[in-house]
């Protein structure tokens, strides 16, 4: 079973160390020793507390979609280049950059600090791990 130190599991979920404690200690999370008899928490609880806490944003369109894979966010930055447009969106703590057509972009009109949903669509996930966790 993956454990995490108390700082890992803060940076993992967005928050302070003191937080991760605090949960702790409200029990919401169940503190183990690790062999080195440091504070850890189960890689398990972990992401079923970041799983039932994560906070997304409202979809700003009010569009309804088959796509699950639909990020809220601001679009920080639009570089049109002849045909081409690369727009990025910060979308939480994740970026998400989206290349499409410059037609398309100026039709949605998208510039720096507007709202919009990424709808990400792909047939292949690549999911990497650490040796040994």
């Amino acid at each position: 079973m993956t454990q995490l130190r108390i700082s890992e599991a803060a940076r993992f979920l967005g928050v302070s160390d003191d937080t991760v404690r605090r949960w702790v200690a409200d029990g919401r999370l169940t503190s183990l020793k690790d062999s080195s008899n440091r504070a850890v928490v189960e890689g398990r609880e972990l992401a079923e507390l970041a799983q039932s806490s994560a906070a997304s944003l409202a979809d700003p369109s009010g569009v309804m979609s088959s796509s699950r894979n639909r990020f809220a966010g601001l679009v920080t930055d639009v570089d049109v280049d002849g045909v081409m447009a690369q727009v990025s969106m910060q979308c939480g703590p994740f970026r998400v950059v989206s290349l499409m057509s410059a037609e398309a972009c100026r039709e949605l009109d998208l510039q720096p600090g507007s709202l919009a949903t990424a709808s990400v669509k792909a047939t292949m996930v690549s999911i990497d791990t650490v040796p040994g966790d």
